[in-house]
């Protein structure tokens, strides 16, 4: 069985990788950027869609606004995109806004960063796949009956794959994710061709009935814009992934990482204005509820905004639009691949500081965070599956998360700044002072965003996030208490001497006379303990008196008790008699040896041992006993040749 889980392991992740070549996984700037970036240009795919649905509510005449708000919100991706790149110059370790809070606000701050960004690269995945299952449904209508199963499918290969390790996935992703960037400008330009032409490009839902839910005046407009602008700034989510992700590039490190994230902040703010100008021209409308069209015939399921542009521009050229389709549920998907390389260095990097279980710091064989990885594959699930793997009920915890993260760093990076300028040589304090000017206007920016999207998105399920965020810090915090507490617990004082058992007193369990046994009573005999005796248990007092005498006849020099069970019980009655040790001489170490089977296969696992661990499950928690564990081979366990054969 063992040797049937290693070959599937190695079928499906490869063969394991030594540490020694973890420089080998390291990425240039042209893996990089899909790697890291996927998300940030991904969510273009959507971040238009949820701009025309806010404005929708308001009827077809808002639509106007459209394009002044995706220029609003290029304007603080740039504002974004400016104070990253001189994050990652000054902190370079690969922790990003966590280890910048830590550094600069303290402990509590970071923890807020460190739970928002956490709960958002889970939302990342989830709204990513779920917006790829949309969009495979705009394209091909089949995956409308079959949303759930599939983005679980996709989320479960996206797992494999990254767990095979960051330059084989950086290297399968690439692909998608420049032919998504080629799909979109290459749209944008045979537009202007047909435009120029005098050809007309009209969006199948150009000519809907849209009714307004509701009628807007005065400050209600300023509000709708201001929702309109928070569901547009879900186009900035994945910008500080590269911050996170420092460590995995090529040196110089940070230099890449701040020319990468420069390509994404002009690739991604073009997108967005290329995409809304798009739709606009097209026609394309939008809304929450297709009960608003009243036109609409029963049972149509609109297609997305970017699908719908798309069969506008190439009407002419059908597979060129199935293509943009394709290619943007495949980039949708890879997105995720932002979050499933982020989350698992942040888990490592907090695991480092006992905020989260230690086993998150450690790297799989293909020198992948493995444990991260599953644990942000099992939350993702969960969402899809919860939410029913809807775009607009996920989209709606979104974001808050992120600007959260945005705002405290920059407010970490402005005290940062000050500190360099107050330390710092006269020419470090000169460039100290124009990064502070960046800092404080981009802290200023994305605070002013948060508040807008709290005062937006709250009742809509933004209160949600609010609520996990706290429980996560505590969670973190009540960690790193324990651990705290076990070291304390566990370091010796500085006088302090190991100190001998005044006896052992050993015990052999004996189910019966055979093999194991009988290794189990010589192994005990050769550690030469102050008291050794066997020890079996009155279940059947024929066989009992049938050991007895097989043992007398085999003159086994090793005396033999036996414990009645008046209730045929065989771990009680050695549980007892081994405290009943314990109370009688405290100062006494008691060794109970137990003889096991090693089996090879999974079944034989339920056939052995039971009994030995339930024991040691007892035993466990009583202070002064040792356990022991006497293997002795069968032969289905011969055929587990290092766990590389197949039982």
């Amino acid at each position: 069985m063992i040797g049937l889980v290693a070959g599937v392991k190695r079928l499906m992740l490869g063969r394991a990788v030594r540490t020694e070549r973890i420089s080998h996984t390291l990425l240039p700037k042209r893996v990089a950027l899909p790697v890291f970036a996927s998300d940030a240009l991904s969510s273009n795919a959507y971040a238009t869609q949820e701009i025309l649905t806010v404005l929708s509510i308001g009827g077809l005449a808002f639509f106007a606004y459209s394009l002044w708000v995706a220029v609003a919100v290029v304007v603080v991706l740039g504002f974004v995109v400016a104070a990253y790149r001189l994050n990652v110059h000054a902190y370079p370790g690969g922790g990003g806004d966590y280890e910048v809070v830590r550094g600069n606000l303290g402990r509590y701050p970071s923890l807020v960063v460190a739970a928002a960004l956490l709960i958002d690269y889970v939302l990342t995945v989830a709204v990513s796949i779920s917006a790829a299952t949309a969009n495979l449904a705009s394209s091909v209508p089949w995956f409308n009956d079959h949303r759930i199963g599939v983005a679980v499918a996709l989320i479960v290969a996206l797992t494999l794959m990254n767990l095979r390790g960051v330059r084989e996935s950086g290297t399968l992703f690439a692909i998608p994710t420049y032919a998504f960037i080629v799909a979109v400008f290459g749209m944008v330009g045979y537009a202007i061709l047909r435009g120029a032409g005098g050809t007309p490009m009209r969006a199948e839902s150009a000519d809907w009935t849209l009714v307004a839910e509701q009628s807007f005046t005065g400050f209600a407009v300023v509000f709708l814009l201001a929702r309109a602008f928070a569901a547009g700034t879900t186009a900035l989510t994945g910008v500080e992934a590269i911050s996170n992700g420092v460590p995995a590039f090529r040196p110089p490190k940070s230099r890449n990482a701040a020319t990468t994230l420069l390509m994404l902040g002009l690739l991604s703010g073009g997108m967005l204005l290329s995409i809304t100008a798009l739709a606009r021209w097209t026609g394309v409308q939008v809304a929450e509820d297709p009960a608003s069209f009243t036109d609409l015939p029963p049972g149509t399921v609109p297609k997305t905004v970017i699908v719908q542009v798309a069969d506008a521009v190439f009407s002419n050229a059908p597979i060129l639009a199935l293509g943009v389709g394709l290619a943007t549920a495949l980039i949708l998907v890879l997105a995720a691949n932002t979050a499933f390389n982020g989350f698992p260095v942040l888990a490592s990097v907090l695991a480092e500081d006992s905020h989260l279980p230690r086993q998150m710091r450690t790297r799989g064989d293909r020198l992948a965070y493995s444990n991260g990885i599953i644990l942000l594959s099992v939350a993702a699930i969960a969402l899809v599956y919860a939410f029913d793997a809807s775009v607009n009920q996920l989209i709606q915890l979104y974001i808050v998360g992120v600007f959260t993260a945005f705002s405290l760093s920059q407010i970490g990076m402005t005290r940062h700044w000050t500190r360099v300028i107050r330390e710092g040589t006269r020419a470090q304090a000169a460039r100290a002072r124009r990064s502070r000017t960046i800092s404080v206007l981009a802290a200023t920016v994305t605070t002013a965003v948060l508040v807008i999207v709290l005062a937006s998105k709250f009742t809509r399920g933004a209160w949600l996030v609010i609520v996990a965020i706290p429980l996560l810090m505590l969670l973190m915090a009540g960690i790193q208490r324990h651990y705290q507490r076990v070291a304390v617990e566990l370091s010796p004082a500085p006088d302090e001497r190991v100190t001998l058992p005044s006896r052992i007193h050993a015990i052999v369990l004996v189910s019966g006379i055979h093999k194991p046994t009988l290794r189990a009573l010589a192994y005990a005999q050769a550690t030469r303990p102050s008291v050794l005796e066997a020890v079996t248990v009155n279940i059947d007092p024929i066989e009992t008196q049938r050991l007895l005498a097989e043992w007398d006849r085999r003159g086994i020099a090793v005396p033999i008790r036996v414990l009645d069970s008046p209730y045929r019980e065989i771990t009680r009655p050695v549980v007892d008699y081994v405290r009943g040790l314990r109370r009688r001489s405290p100062r006494d170490l008691v060794t109970v040896f137990v003889p096991e089977y090693v089996v090879g296969h999974w079944w034989e696992h339920i056939l052995h041992n039971q009994s030995a661990l339930r024991l040691k499950a007892r035993l466990l928690f009583t202070p002064g006993v040792m356990m022991v564990s006497v293997p002795w081979q069968l032969a289905s366990s011969e055929r587990i040749d290092d766990g590389r054969t197949s039982a």
